[in-house]
């Protein structure tokens, strides 16, 4: 069973790719980010045609979140259950789903903006009432997971240069203790192999050639239980998918179990 998640940075302005990548890698589970569409203009009937399923949390804003699977789609909930609201609202950013074997879900951790912001105070807490809503299952029989785009990097050896870190957003203790106490909950991180460079990094910017020079992060995390983490045989960042026109900044990162 092969299982991705990929920050599509607009599922719309991705589509082709998308399409492609989903049918030369085989995918039979994919986690999505920032669709940056409404759940009624989701491209539904596209992914169907190639054999998925979609669970789709979204509204049409920056955020939103999907599950795609080709191996069975039941139990989903949208939303992360207890979670926080911004601005009156609880964000699209979790929907959880049952796909064969294994219980997965996709999340788009808050970005947190900068130290001290009103965001960041909301990613502390979104990832406080994660770790409430994952305890059950992080600590079941079942393989499970949660994947997606969690906009922290766990160690400074995960950002290319920690200094240009320094008192921002993604590296603070705070948000790396919110990552440890998901661990004590029962998971931890399948860390994947680069298929190019030392680091498995997942994200570069745009902008100052960050890519070609290999200025990354890896923020786009799998974080699995025991069943799930014994299971795994591979996992690798799709760094190839970051290459070319039209790119997402962010890489899929793909998990090979062998349930």
């Amino acid at each position: 069973m092969r299982i991705a998640t990929w920050n599509v940075n607009s599922i719309t302005a991705r589509l082709p790719r998308l399409l492609a990548w989903l049918e030369s890698t085989g995918t039979d589970v994919l986690c999505i980010q920032e669709t940056k569409c409404s759940a009624e203009q989701f491209p539904y009937d596209e992914l169907r045609a190639l054999g998925y399923e979609a669970a789709v949390n979204a509204d049409g804003r920056w955020n939103g979140v999907a599950l795609l699977s080709k191996v069975g789609l039941d139990d989903v909930v949208l939303g992360l259950p207890g979670g926080p609201e911004y601005d009156g609202v609880q964000e699209p950013r979790a929907v959880s789903a049952t796909c064969g074997p294994a219980r997965v879900w996709s999340v788009y951790v808050p970005n947190g903006r900068e130290v001290g912001h009103a965001h960041y105070t909301y990613k502390l807490g979104w990832f406080e009432a994660l770790k409430t809503a994952v305890a059950e299952d992080a600590a079941g029989t079942r393989p499970f997971a949660v994947l997606g785009d969690y906009n922290v990097a766990p160690t400074d050896d995960d950002v290319w240069d920690p200094a240009v870190f320094e008192g921002a957003t993604h590296v603070t203790p705070a948000e790396r203790a919110a990552l440890s106490a998901l661990r004590e909950a029962g998971l931890s991180d399948v860390v994947p192999r680069p298929l190019k460079y030392d680091r498995p990094y997942t994200y570069w910017d745009y902008r100052q050639l960050a890519f070609p020079k290999n200025r990354g992060m890896r923020i786009d995390l799998v974080y699995g239980n025991e069943p799930f983490a014994k299971a795994v045989s591979d996992a690798y960042v799709d760094r190839e998918e970051r290459k070319g026109k039209g790119a997402s900044d962010h890489a899929p990162v793909v998990v090979d179990l062998d349930v």
